[in-house]
């Protein structure tokens, strides 16, 4: 497995637990009403946004590198 192979997993894991996580705060405000959940949540939605737009990045710029 190539180093970019294995950058998309972790770009792709983290992504995933960013949104997991944002989603989990959010259900937890819901249920208790933190303002803390609330911060926690969007800044992980956000996170999870940025690692999308950081992915796309890294596609474009190593489209000739294989995976192998």
């Amino acid at each position: 497995m190539s180093l970019k192979a294995i950058h998309l997993v972790f770009i792709t894991a983290s992504t995933v637990l960013a949104f997991g996580f944002g989603l989990w705060e959010f259900k937890t405000y819901s249920a208790g009403g933190e303002k803390s959940d609330l911060i926690l949540g969007v800044a992980s939605l956000v996170t999870g946004t940025a690692l999308i737009i950081y992915g796309k990045y890294f596609l474009k710029k190593l489209k000739d590198i294989g995976y192998l």
